[in-house]
Protein backbone atom coordinates (compact mmCIF):
# COMPACT_ATOMS: atom_id res chain seq x y z
CA UNK A 1 0.00 0.00 0.00
CA UNK A 2 1.41 3.47 -1.10
CA UNK A 3 1.44 6.35 0.56
CA UNK A 4 -0.49 7.94 -2.42
CA UNK A 5 -3.50 5.41 -1.34
CA UNK A 6 -4.07 6.87 1.69
CA UNK A 7 -6.16 9.77 0.08
CA UNK A 8 -8.43 6.90 -1.83
CA UNK A 9 -8.91 5.22 1.46
CA UNK A 10 -9.81 8.61 3.42
CA UNK A 11 -11.49 9.96 0.68
CA UNK A 12 -14.32 6.90 0.02
CA UNK A 13 -14.26 7.30 4.02
CA UNK A 14 -15.11 10.10 3.74
CA UNK A 15 -18.09 10.21 1.29
CA UNK A 16 -19.51 7.38 3.29
CA UNK A 17 -20.05 9.32 6.39
CA UNK A 18 -21.58 11.81 4.28
CA UNK A 19 -23.74 9.69 2.49
CA UNK A 20 -24.72 8.80 6.28
CA UNK A 21 -24.89 12.32 7.42
CA UNK A 22 -27.49 12.68 4.65
CA UNK A 23 -29.76 10.04 5.67
CA UNK A 24 -29.73 10.68 9.36
CA UNK A 25 -30.52 14.10 8.47
CA UNK A 26 -33.29 13.58 6.23
CA UNK A 27 -34.77 10.34 9.11
CA UNK A 28 -34.53 13.40 11.50
CA UNK A 29 -36.57 15.98 8.84
CA UNK A 30 -39.16 13.78 8.40
CA UNK A 31 -39.51 12.23 12.20
CA UNK A 32 -43.36 14.00 12.77
CA UNK A 33 -44.30 13.45 9.74
CA UNK A 34 -48.03 12.46 9.65
CA UNK A 35 -50.10 9.51 7.46
CA UNK A 36 -52.88 7.77 7.26
CA UNK A 37 -51.73 5.01 5.71
CA UNK A 38 -49.18 2.18 6.95
CA UNK A 39 -47.97 2.09 2.92
CA UNK A 40 -47.65 6.12 3.14
CA UNK A 41 -45.72 6.58 6.34
CA UNK A 42 -42.03 7.68 5.65
CA UNK A 43 -39.77 4.61 7.43
CA UNK A 44 -36.41 5.44 8.48
CA UNK A 45 -33.69 4.52 6.31
CA UNK A 46 -29.70 3.77 6.70
CA UNK A 47 -26.96 3.01 4.42
CA UNK A 48 -25.14 -0.49 4.73
CA UNK A 49 -21.13 -0.33 4.01
CA UNK A 50 -18.88 -2.99 3.34
CA UNK A 51 -15.08 -2.43 3.08
CA UNK A 52 -13.10 -2.68 -0.76
CA UNK A 53 -10.42 -5.00 -0.14
CA UNK A 54 -6.84 -3.97 -1.49
CA UNK A 55 -6.82 -8.06 -3.40
CA UNK A 56 -10.00 -7.31 -5.25
CA UNK A 57 -8.15 -3.72 -6.65
CA UNK A 58 -4.64 -5.35 -7.21
CA UNK A 59 -5.10 -8.96 -7.67
CA UNK A 60 -1.55 -9.36 -8.86
CA UNK A 61 0.26 -8.07 -5.59
CA UNK A 62 0.97 -9.58 -2.73
CA UNK A 63 0.59 -7.91 0.89
CA UNK A 64 2.83 -8.13 4.07
CA UNK A 65 0.50 -9.21 6.35
CA UNK A 66 0.64 -12.71 7.85
CA UNK A 67 -2.07 -15.90 6.99
CA UNK A 68 -3.80 -14.70 4.61
CA UNK A 69 -5.16 -11.19 5.85
CA UNK A 70 -5.53 -8.83 3.46
CA UNK A 71 -5.85 -4.84 3.60
CA UNK A 72 -8.57 -2.64 3.20
CA UNK A 73 -8.58 0.04 0.91
CA UNK A 74 -12.11 1.71 1.60
CA UNK A 75 -15.07 1.97 1.85
CA UNK A 76 -18.03 1.20 -0.07
CA UNK A 77 -21.76 1.88 -0.24
CA UNK A 78 -24.05 -1.37 -1.09
CA UNK A 79 -27.12 0.50 -0.12
CA UNK A 80 -29.88 1.78 1.37
CA UNK A 81 -32.08 0.11 3.29
CA UNK A 82 -35.52 1.48 4.96
CA UNK A 83 -35.99 0.19 8.57
CA UNK A 84 -38.33 -2.73 9.21
CA UNK A 85 -39.35 -1.99 13.00
CA UNK A 86 -43.26 -0.52 13.94
CA UNK A 87 -44.56 2.47 13.23
CA UNK A 88 -45.69 4.84 15.69
CA UNK A 89 -49.60 4.73 15.74
CA UNK A 90 -51.00 7.38 17.37
CA UNK A 91 -54.88 7.89 18.41
CA UNK A 92 -55.60 11.57 16.87
CA UNK A 93 -59.73 11.98 15.73
CA UNK A 94 -59.25 15.32 15.19
CA UNK A 95 -56.03 15.21 12.87
CA UNK A 96 -56.47 15.92 9.40
CA UNK A 97 -54.62 12.57 8.50
CA UNK A 98 -56.62 10.46 10.47
CA UNK A 99 -57.71 7.50 8.63
CA UNK A 100 -61.40 6.41 9.60
CA UNK A 101 -60.79 4.78 13.31
CA UNK A 102 -59.23 8.02 14.25
CA UNK A 103 -55.77 6.47 13.82
CA UNK A 104 -52.20 8.78 12.58
CA UNK A 105 -48.88 6.76 11.74
CA UNK A 106 -45.88 8.49 12.29
CA UNK A 107 -42.46 7.31 11.29
CA UNK A 108 -40.30 5.07 12.85
CA UNK A 109 -37.32 7.53 13.60
CA UNK A 110 -36.12 7.43 16.57
CA UNK A 111 -34.53 11.26 16.77
CA UNK A 112 -32.06 10.31 19.87
CA UNK A 113 -30.64 7.43 17.98
CA UNK A 114 -30.51 9.56 15.07
CA UNK A 115 -28.42 12.39 16.88
CA UNK A 116 -26.16 9.58 18.07
CA UNK A 117 -25.30 8.01 14.25
CA UNK A 118 -25.23 11.95 13.55
CA UNK A 119 -22.33 12.73 15.96
CA UNK A 120 -20.41 9.22 15.10
CA UNK A 121 -20.57 10.48 11.42
CA UNK A 122 -19.56 13.51 11.81
CA UNK A 123 -16.48 12.50 14.29
CA UNK A 124 -15.75 9.65 11.56
CA UNK A 125 -15.74 12.25 9.03
CA UNK A 126 -13.34 14.24 10.88
CA UNK A 127 -11.38 11.60 11.79
CA UNK A 128 -11.08 11.02 7.64
CA UNK A 129 -10.07 14.44 7.33
CA UNK A 130 -7.13 14.31 10.24
CA UNK A 131 -5.49 11.46 8.06
CA UNK A 132 -5.73 13.18 4.85
CA UNK A 133 -4.05 16.41 6.77
CA UNK A 134 -1.42 13.55 8.26
CA UNK A 135 -0.79 12.00 4.93
CA UNK A 136 -0.18 15.68 3.28
CA UNK A 137 2.11 16.49 5.88
CA UNK A 138 4.36 13.27 5.36
CA UNK A 139 4.40 13.63 1.73
CA UNK A 140 5.67 17.36 2.49
CA UNK A 141 8.51 16.33 5.26
CA UNK A 142 9.06 13.73 2.58
CA UNK A 143 10.00 16.27 -0.30
CA UNK A 144 12.33 18.15 2.17
CA UNK A 145 14.43 15.57 2.86
CA UNK A 146 16.67 16.11 0.26
CA UNK A 147 17.00 19.86 0.39
CA UNK A 148 19.65 19.81 3.39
Amino acid sequence: MSLGSIFDIAGSGMTAQQLRLNTTASNIANAETASSSVDQTYRARKPVFAAIQEQMLNPDQRGHFAFGETPGAGVAVQGIVESQQDLQMRYEPHHPAANEDGYVFYPNVNVVEEMADMMSSSRSFQMNVDVMNAAKSMMQRVLTLGQQ
